[in-house]
């Protein structure tokens, strides 16, 4: 029995900690207004931070804004005048429905598609849900 509760100390040595006071901060959206046009600087950090596609990002953008857009270099230019408040709330909307799990509310999700559904798998808890494919 001693052996047992060695082994098991061991164990629980050996086993990575993780610290659950990190929190999921969106970083907000850097960019401006030049004439009609808004222009957004850091829109390819903010794809990378949440770990998805930026194309699947500006779609979502473009649509849920309404409003017509490119990619020039490293910067996501729209065609209308955007307050940035609205583009951090559509951000946090996408995050809600595209990168959050909703089992257990961790930002550890891949975006999988089978057949011709997309389904959000958590890589923390292991749940799946299914997302909407059109966006």
């Amino acid at each position: 029995m001693e052996n047992y509760e060695e082994l098991l100390n061991e164990a629980y040595k050996s086993i990575k900690q993780t610290q659950v006071s990190e929190r999921f901060e969106i970083p907000k959206i850097e960019g401006h207004i030049e004439g009609k046009k808004t222009i957004l600087t850091n829109f390819f950090q903010i794809a990378s931070y949440l770990r998805r596609k930026p194309e699947h990002l500006q779609k979502f953008l473009l649509r849920e804004l309404a409003a017509p857009g490119q990619v020039e270099g490293d910067r996501l230019v729209l065609n209308i005048k955007v307050p940035s408040v609205k583009i951090n709330q559509k951000i946090e909307q996408y995050a809600k429905e595209f990168v959050i799990c909703r089992e257990c509310g961790k930002p550890d999700t891949e975006i999988m598609k089978e057949d011709r559904l997309m389904f959000i798998h958590c890589l923390a808890c292991g749940a799946k849900h299914s997302v909407r494919s059109q966006i």
